[in-house]
C-alpha cells in the first residue's frame, strides 16, 4: 500500500483547494460500529495545520454506547481518568472527493496516544496488526464485502417521527435479481454508484434483493485495509445521498422477520508475486495454506462470532433456511454453509456468510486473519466439506444471541493469543453495555403480549 496512488494526491488538493473547488475536508476514524467519527476542516486550515500535525478527538469515542453516552466498564477511557484526548493522525492513502458533499474531500485517520504510541482498540489499528501478523507470514489479505440495504420512500426524520413503524419500502415485493424492480429507484442507485465511482471506489454492480425494498450495490475486492475503509465511507455516502434524495435506507441485519440485510465477506491471500496462495494441486483446487487457513475459520467461528455479529438484532439474522448460516461448517459453493469456497485458480477464495449489514468490516476482517493465522501456525487439518443441507446436517451451531458470542469472546484463548487482553476486555463491554440496555428495555412485542392480555 505504501506505494499505492490514492483517489487523491495532496498536490492535487492543493490545487483544488486553490482554485476553489475544494473548501471543506473531512478527517474521521471508524468507531467501535465501525461508523465515521471525525471533524469537518475549512480546507485551507487543513492543509496549514492538519495535514501535518493532525488533530485531536475525544477518546470517550471508542468508550460510548451507540448512542454516544458515556458508559462504565471501559479501561481506555472513563470519568475517573478525565476523558482525554487522543490524536487523529491523517493516512494521506486514503484522501479522495466525497462528490455527495459539494466541494468535500475525506481521508480516514489512525488514532495514537500522545506519546505517539497506538490505540491498540481502535478497530483501524486491530486490523492493521493482524495483517502485520499476516504479512510476516509473507502474505498480503485481499478481501471484497457484499453489503445489502432496504430502501424506503420516508425520509430518516420521518422514519425517526413514526418510531420505525409502518414504513414504506421502496419496492412492495420480492424483486431479487429483477431489472424492473431496480428499474423503480433506479435514479438513487445510479447515484450512489456513480457518486462512489468518483470517490476513487470500483464499481461493479447493482442487484434486487428478496425483502421489499431490499438491494445489493458490490464493489471489486481490494486490499484488506483499503476494502474496509471503503466499507466504512460507502455506508456514510449511501446514508447522505438517501437523505439528500428525501428517502431512508438502513443497513441494520434484520428489520423485520423477512430477509435480513447480509454483508458476506469474500477473502483471498497473495503472496509477493501476486500469486494466490490459496489454490493448488489439493481436492477442490486449494492448497494446503487455503485448508490450514480454512481450518482455523472453523476453529474460531464460534469465538469469534462477536466480531461478525456484533448486535443483539445481528442474532435475528441466523434462521434455518434463510440463506444466513446456523452451521458452523463450509461446503464448495454451498450458501447453507457459514464458510463457502468459491472460484478456482486465481479466484480461489473463501466466504464468511456470517456477517449482516451492521458489521463492523475492521473487525470481521480482522478476526477472518486471526482465525485463519490460527489455522496455519498450528497446522490444522480440514474436515470434510458439507455436500448437502448444513442446516439439517448436525454441525456445531453459532451462537444465537449476543451473550453467548459475548462470552465464547471473553474466554477464548484464540482471541486472547491473537488479539491481546485489552482488545478483548474492550469489546466484551461494549457487548456488555449493549446488553444491560436492552435488558432494561420493555419493547414493542412485551406492550403487544401483555398490556391487556396478562
Amino acid at each position: 500500500m505504501a506505494d499505492r496512488k490514492p483517489p487523491l494526491t495532496v498536490e492535487e488538493l492543493r490545487r483544488l483547494v486553490a482554485h476553489g473547488e475544494i473548501d471543506t475536508v473531512v478527517l474521521a476514524f471508524p468507531d467501535m460500529q465501525g461508523r465515521l467519527q471525525g471533524k469537518r476542516f475549512a480546507a485551507p486550515f487543513f492543509l496549514s495545520d492538519v495535514l501535518e500535525h493532525g488533530t485531536e478527538g475525544c477518546n470517550y469515542l471508542l468508550a460510548v454506547d451507540v448512542e454516544l453516552n458515556t458508559v462504565d466498564g471501559y479501561e481506555m477511557s472513563s470519568w475517573s481518568k478525565g476523558y482525554g484526548d487522543f490524536a487523529m493522525r491523517p493516512d494521506l492513502s486514503t484522501l479522495r472527493r466525497v462528490p455527495w458533499n459539494e466541494g468535500t474531500a475525506l481521508l480516514v485517520a489512525d488514532l495514537a496516544w500522545s506519546d505517539g504510541s497506538p490505540v491498540v482498540a481502535a478497530p483501524r489499528q486491530i486490523l492493521r496488526r493482524q495483517l502485520e501478523r499476516l504479512a510476516e507470514h509473507g502474505y498480503t489479505a485481499h478481501v471484497g464485502t457484499e453489503l445489502e440495504f432496504i430502501v424506503f420512500k420516508d425520509s430518516y426524520e420521518q422514519a425517526w417521527d413514526a418510531g420505525y413503524r409502518g414504513l414504506t419500502p421502496a419496492n412492495q415485493y420480492n424483486i431479487d435479481y429483477s431489472v424492473l424492480g431496480t428499474g423503480r429507484i433506479e435514479p438513487l442507485l445510479r447515484r450512489i454508484r456513480n457518486e462512489m465511482a468518483a470517490a476513487g471506489l470500483t464499481v461493479e454492480s447493482a442487484k434486487g434483493e428478496c425483502n421489499p425494498g431490499q438491494h445489493e450495490i458490490a464493489f471489486k475486492y481490494d486490499e484488506a485495509l483499503v476494502t474496509c475503509d471503503q466499507h466504512a465511507i460507502y455506508k456514510t455516502g449511501a446514508k447522505e445521498i438517501a437523505a439528500q434524495e428525501g428517502v431512508s435506507l438502513t443497513f441494520m441485519a434484520k428489520y423485520n422477520e423477512r430477509e435480513g440485510n447480509s454483508c458476506h465477506i469474500h477473502l483471498s491471500l497473495q503472496d509477493a508475486g501476486g500469486r494466490n496462495v490459496m489454490a493448488g494441486d489439493g481436492p477442490g483446487g486449494m492448497s494446503p495454506v487455503m485448508r490450514h487457513f480454512l481450518a482455523g475459520q472453523l476453529a474460531a467461528l464460534r469465538d469469534f462470532s462477536l466480531l461478525y455479529a456484533p448486535n443483539i438484532n445481528s442474532y435475528k439474522r441466523f434462521q434455518p433456511g434463510s440463506f444466513a448460516p446456523t452451521a458452523v461448517a463450509w461446503g464448495h459453493d454451498n450458501r447453507t454453509c457459514s464458510l463457502r469456497v468459491v472460484g478456482h485458480g486465481r479466484s480461489m477464495r473463501f466466504e464468511n456468510r456470517l456477517p449482516g449489514g451492521d458489521v463492523n468490516p475492521h473487525l470481521a476482517v480482522a478476526g477472518l486473519v486471526a482465525a485463519g493465522l490460527h489455522g496455519i501456525e498450528q497446522e490444522l487439518e480440514l474436515p470434510e466439506a458439507c455436500d448437502g443441507n448444513a442446516y439439517t446436517a448436525g454441525y456445531a451451531h453459532v451462537p444465537t444471541t449476543l451473550r453467548e458470542a459475548a462470552e465464547l469472546w471473553e474466554n477464548s484463548p484464540i482471541a486472547k493469543a491473537a488479539f491481546g487482553d485489552e482488545v478483548v476486555a474492550h469489546y466484551r463491554n461494549m457487548a456488555r453495555v449493549e446488553l444491560d440496555a436492552f435488558d432494561a428495555a420493555v419493547t414493542d412485542w412485551e406492550l403487544r403480549r401483555s398490556f391487556e392480555r396478562m
